[in-house]
């Protein structure tokens, strides 16, 4: 699978999840309608998926095209912020007004940076690279997505060197949290 491909996938798995979210009971019903459940599987898809963008796919841009520093600063600047957000909604729990604020605003901040990645960056990394160097990001990015962080950690640094060794240690220690706990993590969506 190309680069774009599982890419789009993982956008279009959380855009669906944000149609359902957007309509998400607040106060005391919170609690009862599975929103925790939904907003964990949103918190596991997006650490794992800006996790690989950071350690692969945005040094890559950096790499290849003239303005690429500008353009992955400024996502990960965006991912950054969204990761923040992320972890409010991981330490918080529905029904609480942070907690649905975290949520409202990440939304709105997703569907933006999705925006800026699918129709500023991609078009012109796709005329930058051939089909065999997207395959080959893509074969990465899925062997990366394994082993990824299943938690935000709006800490850790986001260059590709800290991301790789910290964000391998930090995956380790979410996977192992995600056993003694049960938090059970949602499968990739499916490919096309």
């Amino acid at each position: 699978m190309d680069a774009f491909t599982l890419l789009r996938n993982d956008h279009e798995s959380v855009l669906g999840m944000f149609e359902v979210l957007d309509g998400a009971p607040q106060g005391s019903g919170a609690q009862l309608s599975g929103l925790g459940t939904m907003v964990t599987d949103l918190v596991v898809a997006e650490s794992r998926h800006e996790a690989i963008e950071q350690q692969h796919f945005w040094p890559l841009v950096r790499e290849t095209l003239e303005d690429g520093d500008r353009l992955a600063d400024d996502a990960m600047a965006q991912e950054n912020s969204g990761k923040h957000l992320l972890q409010k909604l991981e330490n918080g729990k529905p029904g609480e007004p942070e907690y649905h604020g975290a949520l409202a605003a990440f939304i709105e901040a997703g569907r933006r940076h999705i925006a800026y990645e699918q129709n500023v960056v991609w078009p012109r990394l796709a005329a930058a690279l051939n089909e065999s160097q997207l395959q080959e990001l893509g074969a990465t990015l899925a062997r990366a997505k394994e082993k990824a962080p299943t938690r935000p950690h709006p800490d850790t640094p986001s260059g590709p060197g800290a991301q790789k060794t910290m964000g391998a240690a930090a995956a380790t220690l979410d996977k192992l949290r995600d056993a003694v706990t049960g938090r059970e993590n949602p499968p990739d969506p499916p490919a096309p």
